[in-house]
């Protein structure tokens, strides 16, 4: 069995950036992910860009310089947190899922992982097949949870939820050129998906709860071109309905009750996005029993120095948000997190600058 001073779980951005403070501090550690390196960005559709400008985004002190001058795709970010972890060479447990914590006293953690064949969420693991894999046990005397908040689809347990034409995630437009395509939800996701989905030549429906879109959590630069197409009627919009059920070659849409709620319709289509969030699978904070408050189920913590509820047990990036209604942690606004780690538990401070301004985004 293996003995580290910090286990951290995760290798997203801020978990490969606490990684790169510990490695300075030169503290011991060791990083698992389920995947590979920032694999929650690989069930994104291709060539999605940022919401964030790249300095927000950047880790670890490292530039990220693009020549086009504009955000980030989700591919030039995987590329530039390869290089990251090729600079500061930090040693990553890829394709290795934690399954298990255990507390022990006085001597710290026993975590338990196994093989895995992907990342945790996504298209991969709604199809995945489980098998039995060797387990491998590792003592850690402090674990980081950076597990992120964006594991499953926020199921609406409508009746044909579960039908092949019908996901929970965009992948590559292409496939619905020519098809008729609802999309259901109202946020980001789903309005970039609508507008990307058009300009390969599908026919788009969209169908959202209220009655018009929050202008506040949609990419600035994405809403005025969707409400210009529905007003041309380029794009076909429902509002204030929602799903009752979803048929082979059709959906029924109801009204949302309330003041001006929209009309029930039954609407033709091919294929069928729900795009409707995502939850946090919070069993590993639940296995050692950390503390969730609120209806977001989100880990109770010191803000001082992330540590959790148990002992030893810390917490990092979005994962501290738990199942987010309203997002409110991002990469940029984690940063801190790392610097609260890393002074809590080594004594000192990374070496890179930080911008406060960032920080108070969190709050």
């Amino acid at each position: 069995m293996r003995e580290m001073d910090v286990a951290i779980i995760g290798g997203g951005p801020i978990g490969l950036e606490l990684a790169a403070g510990l490695k300075h501090a030169r503290v011991n550690y060791v990083q698992f992910e389920a995947g590979q390196i920032g694999s929650t960005l690989l069930w994104w559709a291709p060539g999605t860009r940022f919401f964030s400008s790249p300095e927000r985004i950047e880790i670890a002190g490292v530039p990220m310089s693009l020549v086009h001058q504009d955000k980030a795709t989700r591919e030039e970010y995987l590329a530039y947190l390869r290089g990251v972890a090729r600079q500061f060479e930090l040693k990553l447990e890829a394709f290795t899922r934690v399954v298990g914590i255990e507390k022990r006293d006085r001597d710290g953690f026993e975590i338990a992982t196994r093989t895995s064949a992907h990342g945790v969420g996504g298209l991969e693991e709604q199809s995945e097949r489980v098998t039995a894999r060797a387990a491998k046990s590792w003592k850690a005397r402090r674990v980081v949870l950076a597990i992120g908040n964006m594991h499953r689809p926020r199921m609406l347990g409508v009746p044909g939820e579960d039908l092949p034409h019908v996901s929970h995630y965009l992948d590559e437009p292409h496939r619905y050129f020519g098809r008729r395509v609802l999309v259901v939800g109202g946020k980001n996701s789903a309005v970039e998906a609508a507008l990307r989905l058009h300009r390969v030549g599908a026919n788009v429906i969209m169908s959202y709860r209220g009655g018009e879109f929050d202008r506040k959590r949609i990419k600035y630069w994405l809403l005025p071109e969707l409400e210009w197409l529905i007003g041309k009627n380029m794009i076909e919009f429902h509002p204030r309905t929602m799903i009752k059920a979803i048929h082979a070659d059709r959906v029924e849409l109801a009204s949302v009750q309330g003041n001006g709620a929209g009309a029930a319709a039954m609407i033709d289509a091919e294929s069928v996005l729900l795009l409707t969030g995502y939850v946090q699978d919070s069993s590993l904070f639940e296995q050692i029993g950390v503390e969730l408050v609120g209806e977001e189920r989100a880990p109770a913590f010191d803000e001082r120095t992330m540590e959790t509820s148990v002992r030893g047990m810390y917490v990092a990036g979005t994962a501290a948000g738990g199942s987010q209604q309203r997002a409110k942690l991002f990469i940029e606004n984690s940063h801190v997190h790392v610097r609260r780690i890393v002074r809590a538990i080594a004594k000192q401070d990374v070496p890179w600058p930080g911008d406060g301004d960032f920080g108070i985004l969190e709050q």
